[in-house]
């Protein structure tokens, strides 16, 4: 099941039409040991606190609402930078790998922000 059917069917549990489900806040994300906080902009690893940039938070938090979903840095640059220009992509690339120091147990081989060859990012399924 993935994350967005989970949320979902938790609140058509709680009595939520499937209309407004998707209109439920989610208050965290968390996929294996990493913990986002949205309300409180904060994310945890193994319970131990992360420290991002506001920008770091926004891409992080984007990729994870999306599981699966492949972003071009055109796309990422678009969506959480709120600009669009090629000049910039190399932005993106800079982010994502101070964002892996960060969240990753190992950097060069991510288990939670994962690089799709020739296309983009995508936060794991």
């Amino acid at each position: 099941m993935t994350f967005r059917n989970l949320c979902t069917a938790l609140a058509l549990g709680f009595g939520a039409s499937v209309a407004n489900a998707a209109d439920i806040e989610i208050e965290a994300i968390e996929a294996g040991t990493l913990r986002i906080n949205l309300a409180g902009r904060t994310v945890t690893v193994d319970g131990n606190p992360v420290e991002l940039t506001s920008t770091e938070f926004d891409l992080l938090v984007h990729l994870a609402r999306h599981p699966g979903r492949v972003f071009s840095r055109a796309q990422l640059l678009d969506q959480v930078w709120g600009y669009q220009h090629a000049g910039y992509e190399h932005t993106v690339s800079s982010h994502i790998n101070r964002l892996r120091t960060k969240v990753e147990a190992d950097a060069r081989h991510p288990d939670y922000v994962l690089t799709v060859w020739g296309v983009g990012y995508k936060f794991r399924d």
